[in-house]
């Protein structure tokens, strides 16, 4: 057998839903206007973020940069896969594969770590209220996204370097409609026991221990907020905390769910929609979620447009 890793391969095909023709006018036309809503809501969040001087707070600095993760991770996916979903060719280059490939492992890991680190400010916040200022000072701020990014970068250049090692056996088809790891290791022509061991290890850390912190964050804010007697106090707290803790059993549910399993244990079919999911819905969702449930950012925007009129 040749076992030749592809390094020749100058194209990929992305397989997507091409089995299933009549989905795929659908599923362009949701995920065009999914992405239309990303670009416009996280792109308000961060401007009205900088733009109004009372959100320059840690909680909103995070939330920037959450928007902005957001913004790049649908940016690396969604236009290459609305060109081969309208287009009659579903090809990607190489070295657009191996780009997108390394984009979205940098983007979600640091998206992980980032959401354990808001819910560390939002602890400091509840349960720390004299503190807050001087436990979240700036420098912190700025160390802390500091080391979620680099994290993101140090695991995607592991992971991604491991999975295009691989030999692939000439093989081109990637059945999904990005080239993301569990799709590039389903190509590979041989298991590899420690690729699976590392991709375990490094979903403990970037998965299961960031999540473990938020629960533990969470679980103390209860504590805190079961002995709160104002109304006021309540509904601020459940705001702010309820729109993070919907952000985060919808993003590591899904990542949980795809990568913490054996990779030949998820159906083609169910991969594909629950990647769909993470991709797609959630950068949607979150800044929605946010702005719906959240009465500061609604009356920053509403300053910041009041400005512009007077």
């Amino acid at each position: 057998m040749d076992t030749s890793n592809g390094s020749s391969t100058t194209y990929f095909i992305l397989l997507g839903f091409s089995d299933r023709p009549q989905l795929e006018p659908i599923i362009s036309g949701v995920v065009f206007i999914f992405y239309i809503v990303t670009l416009v809501g996280n792109t308000t969040i961060i401007l009205v973020s900088y733009l109004d001087t009372q959100l320059h707070t840690p909680m909103y600095f995070f939330l920037s940069n959450l928007s902005f993760l957001d913004l790049c991770y649908a940016t690396s996916i969604i236009p290459q896969m609305l060109v081969n979903l309208w287009g009659p060719t579903k090809s990607i280059t190489y070295g657009g594969c191996v780009l997108q490939f390394f984009f979205a492992l940098d983007l979600g890991a640091t998206e992980c770590l980032l959401l354990a680190v808001m819910a560390y400010d939002r602890y400091a916040a509840v349960c720390q209220p004299l503190h807050y200022t001087v436990i979240m000072n700036p420098q912190l701020c700025q160390k802390m996204v500091l080391t979620a990014w680099l994290g993101g970068l140090g695991s995607a250049l592991i992971l991604c370097s491991l999975t295009l090692k691989l030999p692939r056996c000439g093989h081109r088809e990637v059945n999904n409609f990005f080239c993301e790891m569990p799709a590039l290791i389903k190509m590979a022509c041989v298991r590899s026991k420690v690729m699976e061991i590392i991709v375990f290890a490094l979903g403990v850390i970037f998965l299961l221990v960031p999540l473990s912190l938020i629960l533990i964050s969470y679980a103390v804010i209860t504590q805190t907020v079961v002995r709160i007697k104002s109304a006021a106090s309540w509904s601020k707290v459940l705001n702010t905390c309820g729109s993070h803790l919907t952000v985060v059993t919808l993003f590591y549910g899904t990542l949980i769910y795809m990568y913490m399993k054996p990779q030949n244990s998820t159906s083609q079919d169910e991969g594909k929609f629950l990647t769909l999911f993470y991709t797609i819905i959630t950068p949607t969702l979150n800044p929605l979620i946010y702005t719906l449930r959240n009465k500061d950012v609604k009356s920053a925007v509403k300053r910041i447009l009041g400005k512009q009129y007077i």
